[in-house]
């Protein structure tokens, strides 16, 4: 069993709790993306212990955070919205120079590349101003309400796998995030385990079509990734905080967003820069 990789899932687990933030952002940022997804592709596969044991450890600290930190999160992005949201925005923008290296970006892009990038992004940036749906919190599950659980938590599943995109931000487009926090936080087991079936199927699935795309077709699969990253960043943004102390302390927050980012890059990357 690989336990280190518990604070890695906790991490991942963090930040998928925040809408417009990633876990396959943190995943790239810890260096661990493409051993994620070997192992979810490859669990049902003649070598499932060793996937198992890098995925339990990871689905651990996962679970934890998200049962632990669900009501962390909702009191800073109710009280510290603007700082909490600048940190998470120092992270993203911290791991680009990262990614540009991961993608060989200056050698292997070409004109209709960059044009995808910019594309991807802008479109992401555009589901910022998008409404959220409009729904009830569910407490007690129907048939119907079950179904959409499950596929809600599908859909997100697959935001989490995709840097830039957040399985929090796709159950608020869909109306389900409020759902979703609710039953971590009340501990509504029966919903928890229908949205959590959606994850797991959803991983399984987009895992290996993202496997795919990036060992048959890299560079516009980086492109793409990129893309996301960046219109992440104008998802996320909560505008110019006011002047004195919320100022000074979204400042702060996004140094250290800069900071950890930098902090948790894998080191083979950074010795291979040097």
């Amino acid at each position: 069993m690989e336990w280190k990789n518990i604070y890695r899932g906790f991490l991942m687990g963090i930040s998928d709790l925040i809408p417009g933030v990633s876990g396959g952002t943190i995943a790239f940022l810890l260096g661990i993306y493409d051993r994620l997804l070997t192992s979810i592709s490859g669990f049902f596969s003649k070598d499932w212990r060793r996937h198992i044991g890098f995925l339990l450890p990871l689905g651990i600290g996962m679970a934890a955070a998200l049962l632990l930190f669900s009501r962390v999160i909702h009191f800073l992005l109710k009280h510290y919205f603007a700082p909490t949201q600048f940190f998470f925005i120092g992270l993203i923008l911290g791991i680009l120079p990262f990614m540009t290296r991961q993608a060989n970006m200056k050698s292997s892009f070409k004109a209709h590349h960059y044009l995808i990038l910019l594309t991807v992004a802008a479109l992401l940036a555009a589901t910022g101003f998008m409404a959220p749906a409009d729904r009830a919190v569910i407490t007690s599950l129907t048939p119907v309400s079950a179904i959409l659980l499950f596929l809600a938590g599908w859909a997100a599943s697959t935001a989490m796998l995709l840097p830039g995109i957040s399985g929090s931000f796709i159950l608020l487009l869909l109306g389900f995030y409020s759902t979703a926090i609710g039953a971590l936080s009340d501990f509504n087991i029966p919903v928890m385990i229908v949205i959590g079936l959606g994850v797991v199927l959803g991983f399984i699935i987009s895992s290996k079509v993202i496997h795919y795309l990036l060992n048959r077709h890299a560079t516009l699969t980086f492109s793409i990734i990129i893309g996301l990253i960046i219109g992440s960043v104008f998802v996320i943004y909560p505008g110019i905080p006011e002047s004195g102390t919320p100022f000074v302390m979204s400042g702060i927050a996004l140094i250290m967003g800069l900071l950890v980012s930098n902090l948790f890059q894998p080191t083979a990357v950074k010795e291979k820069v040097k």
